[in-house]
């Protein structure tokens, strides 16, 4: 592990703790914006990935699987064709 990754966990653990402390301040201090910005980040994450499936879903190509009643019936048919002697 590089120090560059240390450094970047460092500033996440910061970074979480900043928000955390500023998400009980507005608790605290009943502002109706800490708890709407936390919902519509989530709420706008949620529809992304929810977008993301739906679009996937839309647009995977899929090849037709081989129908196994029309392999079969190519030997059949060729075996009726030989003369019985």
């Amino acid at each position: 592990m590089t120090d560059s990754s240390r450094n970047q966990g460092l500033l996440i653990c910061v970074g979480a703790a900043i928000v955390g402390a500023v998400f009980l301040y507005g608790l605290i201090a009943g502002a109706w914006w800490a708890v709407a910005i936390p919902v519509g980040i989530m709420l706008a994450f949620v529809l992304g990935l929810t977008f993301w499936v739906g679009w996937t879903i839309a647009t995977v190509q899929v090849e037709p699987e081989p129908d196994p009643g029309a392999a079969s019936a190519e030997p059949e048919a060729a075996s009726d064709s030989r003369p019985s002697s």
